[in-house]
């Protein structure tokens, strides 16, 4: 507002005061004193005194008239207007009750605002608003009156917010008005619509592939992101965002990102564009073979488990794989989250790099101690130790040495005379038991260990005091169809083959032999390794009748008797005894 003298101010005063520009607007205010004001005009005034509830402002007419303060107030709700500003005002009644011109400067403010949104509609001019609140439909928008932007005309694409545009400035264009019912009507889809056409023809007049160009994240998918990039859209897959392995786009981008992106394809005539954001970069496989050398350890921090391993990240955009197999030298592990958690940090020996496929094989358990490499260095073979029984198995029993170290003592390991058909019949789960160290096989992780062998081998002695072609008395323990086996001590064993049963040919062992019945045989084969005995029943009789003969021939003093002479006589002899 320019402030002039009052009206009341005398002539002198105003020549002795104003600069020439204020005394000729002075002098065109009064020059409207003689012109015939008419209601429902928007004249020009100037302020003659300012009340707490009025404003008294000169037209020029024959009366002041009279604005409420309110209409002054500005946002804060404080007054703004002193005596001396020129205003711009409507004529709403010539002359009230108290000789008073009634007078708005809202009604007039508004009236010039109608005009400028009228020439705005015609010539298709851009105005700007701001959003006051949301109603029915839309958004109420103040462009100086208030106006209606539909929820369809307020973006491109459906808005699910309203809510978020209040109190924000738009730009928007005309697309409906009607004086008399006061209705407005707007839309920024149209104005955002050229300015995207606008920035599209610009955009493909320039876009290239292998070009760098900003762009802004428009909206992100489960296998992407699209990136405007000035009224076009190209698509970032989520495959050229990182180097490293991602499982979502929201972990690296959000919508409303500026970001720097490379056009890898173009096509012009479809329009489509598909971008890279990890190629600005340089790809961190090209040199792992170099910083990450097979046998070397490096520390990584776990960022992935899965059934079979862990995936840890050596650097941004590397990953290694660390096998469940090579996760302990020891323990059994049914799933790597029980040994290890996301985030934790580790360190690996580098197994295996294959560059051209991006894979590299980890090794947790190779950075400890391999505890199998040590144990032939604690426990020699036929060296003794104590483990307790873990489980039972039909071949034998499973028992832990150290924690995750089991040792397998087999069912053939465990008694030297028993005849042991599963192992719960001489072990229970639990028992701490003593056993001989028989072998170690660090590379299969495999420990065999023996039970018998803490007591004498029989065996052996009896081995030992017995040769082929001794005759030893045996008790029948079995009798098969193929013959019958023989207890010649405890836990010896030997068979008699059913050719070695008797001189003539038995046909059913059975019939003729029973469990428990002793005789004496002769022994013709030993098998030490096997520890197998064959026995013949046959040969010991015909080894007997041949001491019967020689002694009968050295009794009667004839070498001329024959065999079938000592066995008569040895009948004979039988008979007599027997009466």
């Amino acid at each position: 507002m320019t402030t002039v003298p009052s009206v009341d101010e005398s002539a002198e005063d105003v020549e002795r005061g104003m600069d020439a520009d204020a005394y000729e607007q002075l002098l065109d205010m009064y020059d409207v004193s003689f012109k015939n004001l008419a209601e429902g005009e928007v004249v020009r005034g100037v302020v003659l005194r300012v009340s707490n509830a009025e404003v008294v402002v000169d037209v020029g007419y024959k009366s002041e008239g009279v604005i409420p303060l309110d209409e002054f107030k500005d946002e804060t709700g404080k007054p703004n207007v002193k005596p001396g500003d020129v205003v711009d005002v409507l004529l709403e009644k010539a002359e009230d009750k108290d000789g008073y011109v009634i007078l708005s400067k809202e009604k007039a403010e508004k009236m010039k605002v109608w005009d400028d949104v009228e020439r705005a509609y015609h010539d298709r001019r851009i105005v700007s608003g701001r959003v006051i609140e949301r109603v029915k439909g839309g958004l109420a928008v103040d462009i100086g009156v208030r106006a209606f932007l539909p929820g369809s005309q307020v973006d491109t694409r459906p808005v699910r917010n309203l809510d978020s545009f209040r109190g924000q400035e738009l730009r928007m264009r005309v697309i409906k008005v009607n004086k008399k019912r006061g209705n407005i009507v707007l839309s920024r889809k149209v104005v955002l619509e050229e300015e995207n056409a606008e920035r599209k023809r610009e955009t493909l007049d320039t876009l290239e592939e292998g070009k760098v160009l900003m762009g802004a994240v428009k909206n992100i998918t489960d296998y992407g992101a699209f990136i405007d990039l000035g009224g076009i859209d190209g698509l970032l897959h989520i495959t050229d965002i990182s180097w490293g392995r991602i499982n979502h786009p929201s972990e690296v981008l959000k919508v409303g990102d500026e970001i720097k992106v490379q056009v890898l394809k173009f096509d012009r005539e479809n329009e489509r564009v598909s971008l890279g954001y990890k190629q600005l970069k340089a790809d961190p496989w090209s040199t792992v073979s170099i910083k990450y050398p097979v046998g070397g350890r490096v520390k990584g921090k776990v960022v992935s488990l899965t059934d079979y391993g862990a995936f840890v990240e050596l650097e941004e955009g590397v990953e290694g794989l660390v096998h469940i197999s090579e996760m302990s030298w020891s323990k059994k592990i049914k799933h790597p989250s029980k040994l290890l958690i996301v985030g934790q940090t580790v360190e690996c020996v580098i197994l295996g790099i294959d560059q051209e496929a991006h894979r590299i094989s980890l090794g947790l358990k190779q950075a400890e101690a391999n505890p199998w490499m040590q144990l032939a260095e604690k426990y020699p073979i036929g060296s003794k130790l104590q483990g307790r029984v873990r489980n039972l198995t039909e071949f034998g029993a499973f028992v832990e040495v150290e924690e995750g170290i089991d040792g397998l003592i087999h069912i053939s390991d465990l008694s030297w005379t028993q005849r042991v058909k599963h192992p719960s019949d001489l072990l229970k789960k639990g028992d701490v038991v003593e056993a001989v160290v028989l072998n170690i096989d660090a590379d299969n992780q495999r420990l065999s260990l023996g039970l018998k062998q803490l007591a004498t081998d029989i065996w052996d002695d009896f081995f030992s005091a017995h040769k082929v072609g001794d005759v030893v008395e045996g008790k029948i323990s079995r009798v098969t169809s193929f013959g019958v086996f023989v207890e010649l001590r405890d836990g010896i064993e030997g068979l008699v083959h059913i050719s070695e049963l008797d001189d003539k040919r038995v046909e059913k062992p059975e019939m003729q032999f029973r469990v428990g019945d002793v005789f004496p045989m002769k022994i013709l084969k030993i098998n030490a390794e096997e520890k197998r005995i064959g026995l013949s029943i046959r040969a010991a009789k015909q080894e007997e009748y041949r001491q019967d003969l020689a002694s009968y021939r050295e009794s009667a003093g004839d070498d001329r008797l024959t065999i079938g002479d000592a066995v008569r006589a040895a009948q004979t002899r039988d008979d007599d005894a027997e009466e």
